[in-house]
C-alpha cells in the first residue's frame, strides 16, 4: 500500500505547466516502471478525480484537485492570518507581496497579492523555486538545522540564475547565519535581474518557522525604500506570528 501511494505521488509530480498531459507509455518510461503498473495508477487516479482521461487515451490533472486546493488554502491558519496583512502592505507601498512555504526543499508560493505599480512580478500560487536564491527561501531555510540545509543543497543543487546568486554551500551557510541573527533575508537581484525583495519568517505558536512573507520591488525603488520595506515586513510577520500563537492558545485552552 505504501509503495502504491509513493508511486501515485510520483505520477502526479510529472504533471507540470510545461508537460500537462501524458500517455501511458511515455509516463512508464519517465518513471522507469512497467506499462501495466503505469496504466493501473493512471486509471485509479482518474477514478478518484485526481486525473482525467481524454478521448485520445491520454491523461491530465482532474478537477478534484481544485476542490482540495480550495480546502487547503482556506483551512491553513497562517494564510488566513497573513492575507489581510499582505493587503495592507500592498495598499501602503503598491508593491507585490508573497507568502511561501518550504515544500520538498523548495519554495512554494501559497499566496500572492500583485502590486499596483507598473512592474509585474511573474510568480503565481503553486509555483516552486529553489530556496537558496530568494528572500522567502532564505527566510524559510533559516528555520532549519545545518544538516537539513546541507541535505537540501545536496539534493537540489545551488543553480545560478544571475551573477548575484549564491552557488556554494559555504556562502549559503554564512548567509543563513546572518538571516538568523537579524531576522530577515534579502534577495538582491539573485533570481531576476533588477528585482529585489526582503522577507522574514512567520512562526507558529511553538516558535517553528511555518512560512515566510516578502515585499518585492524593482531595484531602483527597493534601494530608495530598503529600510522602510524591511521594517514593514518585520512588523507584518510579528503580527501574523502573534495571531498564530493566540489562536493556538485558544485551541489549547
Amino acid at each position: 500500500m505504501l509503495s502504491t501511494l509513493v508511486n501515485a505521488g510520483r505520477v502526479l509530480d510529472q504533471f507540470t505547466v510545461e508537460r500537462p498531459e501524458w500517455g501511458v507509455t511515455e509516463l512508464a518510461a519517465a518513471l522507469g516502471m512497467s506499462k501495466s503498473n503505469a496504466h493501473a495508477l493512471l486509471a485509479t487516479l482518474s477514478e478518484i478525480g485526481l486525473l482525467k482521461r481524454t478521448d485520445q487515451g491520454r491523461y491530465h490533472l482532474g478537477w478534484r484537485l481544485l476542490t482540495l486546493n480550495h480546502v487547503l488554502l482556506h483551512s491553513t491558519a497562517f494564510r488566513a492570518e497573513a492575507r489581510p496583512v499582505m493587503s495592507r502592505l500592498v495598499e501602503r507601498f503598491g508593491e507585490t507581496t508573497h507568502l511561501g512555504v518550504l515544500q520538498d526543499g523548495q519554495v512554494m508560493y501559497v499566496d500572492k497579492l500583485q502590486g499596483t505599480q507598473a512592474v509585474r512580478v511573474m510568480t503565481d500560487m503553486g509555483v516552486r523555486l529553489p530556496a537558496h536564491c530568494s528572500g522567502v527561501g532564505k527566510a524559510l531555510l533559516s528555520g532549519l538545522s545545518e544538516a537539513e540545509v546541507e541535505a537540501i543543497a545536496a539534493s537540489k543543487g545551488l543553480p545560478a540564475f544571475t551573477p548575484g546568486t549564491i552557488t556554494t554551500l559555504e556562502e549559503l551557510k554564512s548567509e543563513l547565519a546572518r538571516v538568523r541573527r537579524r531576522g530577515y533575508a534579502y534577495d538582491i537581484e539573485e533570481v531576476i535581474p533588477e528585482l529585489c525583495c526582503v522577507a522574514a519568517p512567520i512562526r507558529d505558536g511553538a516558535g517553528k518557522v511555518v512560512a515566510a512573507l516578502s515585499i518585492s520591488a524593482p531595484f531602483y525603488r527597493f534601494r530608495a525604500k530598503k529600510r522602510e520595506y524591511r521594517e514593514a515586513v518585520l512588523a507584518a510577520v510579528e503580527e501574523i506570528s502573534r495571531r498564530l500563537a493566540e489562536t493556538r492558545g485558544e485551541l489549547v485552552g
